[in-house]
């Protein structure tokens, strides 16, 4: 849209930019297309655009073919949307990006974010939309200039805080351009810039307690002038801290500022080590007969291997508000890796009940010792992996600790979510997972 078509559809709204809510509209359509092709949409894709406003990056959008969910906060611009854009592609929902519960948009992968974000709500909205489990493939933000450098920002740099690290712990940031006030109306008073946000592969993060790291991290950059180990006291105790600078190689009159990404792991990592709950290939498992009676114990490869009948629990973690814990399972799995299972899961090990492994599994995997219930028991077929399943349910109102060698991330999520997700995308599940969903909802009366 032109400055004319701008000012003259906004007239005929009888509307006005809105500084409260960061209203400023994108004139150069060539600069909209420019943007637009850095999101890399392809024809399967659906695109969450915040912020529409009067649809300026929409129309190049929905140019390429793909679904869209526009989220827009003035009630006037979602109406005017409503018409300009009324299609069976188009959803268009009035009111805040921050209530958007980014988890229906697991169902509808693969799913990628574009906005001219509003200058006064940019960081709250970059951590929502970036926040685990996340389902988004990639994220474009045109942002004020000034918070796009402290998104790149490397250690050492004045602009480099804790948005630096909390971001690029897990995501891979580039910034593109730069653009100014001229290319808007009304012009805003800075420059602008526009940012690539590419989720890290699994692979590349490493294992960490990250509510630790996070609350490190806050902690370090809340008193910039303030040496390190002083701020970090706060968390860790002071002692703790200064052994934990020491394990990391970090000198305690560093500032937080010069502590690299690497060296914030480290730091983590030395003050509350993981302890690895993965399991080996010569576990030994118990092997069964057609009855579930035990016969003979074989090692964890072998049972797989040649398909052997085995015990195995799978518990369903619900939450107050009836959702379900899902866990998607780490790329290290020898069975499924990445696929998405029940709350936690696992082998009955030789010589323990399955009440016992459950209780265990619970434990180990998402560190909670709340009571399991008995749901039911599902016999061994090739959609269970030959595995006699014994399922129970627990209440997961208790904080969560994740196994991170076992886990790459979890999250609740709404039953009827779940449904839409399976009803699309059944491939993003554990076979296993999928039989003993359908079990508990029949006996739970779901």
């Amino acid at each position: 849209m032109t400055i004319s078509d701008i000012m003259s559809t906004l007239d005929r709204l009888r509307a006005a930019p809105r500084k409260s809510l960061g209203q400023n509209f994108l004139h150069d359509k060539n600069l909209a297309k420019w943007i637009v092709e850095k999101l890399e949409i392809q024809k399967a894709d659906h695109v969450i655009e915040i912020g529409p406003g009067l649809g300026a990056l929409t129309s190049e959008i929905l140019s390429r073919g793909v679904s869209a969910t526009l989220l827009e906060k003035d009630k006037l611009f979602s109406s005017f949307l409503r018409q300009k854009f009324s299609s069976d592609r188009v959803a268009i929902l009035e009111g805040d990006a921050l209530a958007y519960d980014v988890r229906q948009a697991f169902p509808r992968q693969p799913v990628r974010v574009i906005g001219n974000l509003p200058y006064y709500m940019s960081t709250p909205l970059l951590f929502y939309f970036t926040q685990q489990p996340c389902p988004f493939q990639q994220i474009v933000f045109t942002l004020q200039k000034e918070v796009a450098d402290r998104l790149v920002a490397r250690p050492g740099s004045a602009d480099f805080g804790s948005l630096s690290v909390l971001l690029q712990a897990r995501w891979h940031v580039i910034r593109l351009r730069v653009l100014p006030p001229s290319v808007f109306f009304p012009p805003p008073r800075v420059d602008s810039a526009v940012v690539v946000l590419r989720p890290k592969e699994p692979d590349e993060v490493p294992l960490c307690n990250w509510i630790l790291f996070e609350r490190l991290v806050k902690a370090g950059f809340s008193e910039r002038r303030k040496q390190v180990r002083k701020a970090l006291g706060k968390v860790a105790g002071s002692d703790a801290a200064g052994e934990g600078l020491a394990a990391a190689s970090i000198n305690e009159s560093a500032r937080a500022e010069e502590i690299s990404l690497e060296q914030w792991f480290a730091l983590t990592d030395a003050l509350a080590p993981l302890k690895v709950q993965g399991t080996s290939p010569s576990e030994m498992l118990q092997v069964v007969d057609c009855d579930d009676i035990p016969t003979v114990e074989r090692s964890r490869a072998q049972v797989h291997q040649e398909k052997l009948p085995h015990r195995a629990v799978h518990v369903m973690v619900v939450n107050r508000q009836g959702e379900l814990l899902l866990q998607k399972r780490s790329f290290r799995k020898d069975q499924f890796p990445r696929r998405w299972d029940s709350s936690a899961s696992g082998h009955v090990d030789a010589g323990e009940s399955y009440e016992e492994c459950a209780a265990r599994e619970l434990r180990e995997e998402l560190g909670l010792k709340t009571p399991v219930r008995f749901v039911a028991r599902i016999p061994a077929s090739e959609q269970t992996g030959f595995e006699f399943i014994a399922l129970y349910t627990a209440s997961g109102n208790e904080p969560l600790n994740l196994d991170q060698f076992e886990i790459e991330t979890a999250g609740y999520f709404p039953l009827e979510t779940i449904e839409r997700w399976i009803q699309r995308r059944p491939g993003d599940f554990a076979p296993g997972f999928l039989e003993c969903y359908r079990v508990w909802k029949v006996e739970s009366g779901k």
